[in-house]
């Protein structure tokens, strides 16, 4: 089985160069790489160059459109029976695609993702980042998990499309705001079968501090509003879990200042909270300082999510401001 992995790209040379290094490495070996540089001005041709002796990869540079686009730009170019998709924040382990081409050797699916994980050379805040995005305690625990609630939507971070969902459904109709998951809606109304593998786990480094993670995760917020404009079953509600949370805080915070009973309740409800945040993140990190950041990476979070989802609700489906 022939895969051609498509990689968007803007403004990360560095992370490229990771990516491809671990490409490198990998124990199954048929397979193409297109780097779709879009729009970047701080441009990675040379980097991408030197991986040519080493790697079957393509480089292209085109007008910035965002990543749903570019990928459809791949997808143009790809010689693949499969398409896998991948952000430049990844690192691969090297059974990464040995794995993938074993489950599909045995199972057919139109499509696949798969789950992330924290590399070892992540810095604790980055490890901390991952434990919020996997965590059962925080919304990420719906993301490549084998428990995952409703359908599973593989998520563009990892995930793979077969040369038959192309040439049926097409590629990406929105380049951002929550473009993965209404492709992999798209991909099951067609009628055509996605899984997730999950053996099939990637190293994603997301955002290195709480700051730019903060602004992708009200990105994320707003992106699940985008999503249910167009697919108004899509929302469910657990994707009200951080605006609630954002809620009782607020609330939390009127109680304190005006109802010393009330305020009491609410405390130990988020003192209660934290713990549980603390102590399973102190169990699956093996790490004090990852455990204390990842209860700081849960909080923001949340609130990050739970602010762009109130800003868009309140704007586009409130007022219907589109």
């Amino acid at each position: 089985m022939f895969f051609s992995i498509i990689i968007p790209l803007y403004n990360r040379p560095q992370e490229i160069d990771e990516l491809l290094a671990s490409l490198t490495k990998q124990d199954y070996t048929n397979f193409e790489v297109l780097v779709i540089e879009d729009g970047s001005k701080l441009k990675a041709k040379e980097i991408v160059d030197s991986y040519r002796d080493r790697l079957q990869v393509s480089y292209y540079y085109k007008e910035n459109e965002g990543q749903g686009f570019a990928r459809n730009f791949g997808f143009e170019r790809a010689k693949g029976d499969y398409f896998i998709i991948f952000d430049s924040d990844i690192i691969l382990p090297a059974t990464y695609l040995q794995t993938v081409n074993t489950y599909l050797a045995t199972t057919y699916v139109d499509a696949f993702g798969g789950p992330d994980a924290a590399h070892e050379s992540f810095t604790p805040v980055q490890k901390a980042i991952s434990y919020s995005m996997t965590s059962p305690f925080t919304t990420g625990g719906i993301r490549g998990n084998k428990n995952h609630i409703g359908v599973f939507h593989p998520r563009s971070f990892n995930m793979g499309v077969s040369r038959n969902v192309w040439e049926t459904v097409g590629g990406f109709l929105l380049t951002r705001l929550g473009e993965d998951i209404e492709y992999s809606i798209r991909i099951q109304q067609a009628g055509l079968k996605t899984a997730l593998i999950s053996d099939a786990f990637v190293y994603h480094k997301r955002r290195t501090d709480f700051k730019q993670f903060y602004k992708q995760l009200h990105f994320f917020g707003r992106a699940r509003i985008n999503i249910y404009k167009h697919f108004p079953s899509e929302l469910k509600l657990v994707h009200f879990l951080p605006a609630t949370f954002v809620v009782f805080l607020f609330l939390l915070l009127l109680a304190n200042l005006f109802s010393s009973t009330l305020a009491s309740i609410g405390n130990f409800l988020l003192l209660i909270y934290t713990l549980l945040l603390f102590l399973h993140a102190l169990k699956t990190t093996q790490h004090l300082q990852v455990a204390v950041l990842s209860v700081i990476a849960s909080f923001t979070q949340l609130i990050a999510y739970g602010l762009g989802f109130i800003q868009d609700f309140w704007k586009r489906v409130v007022l219907n401001d589109n």
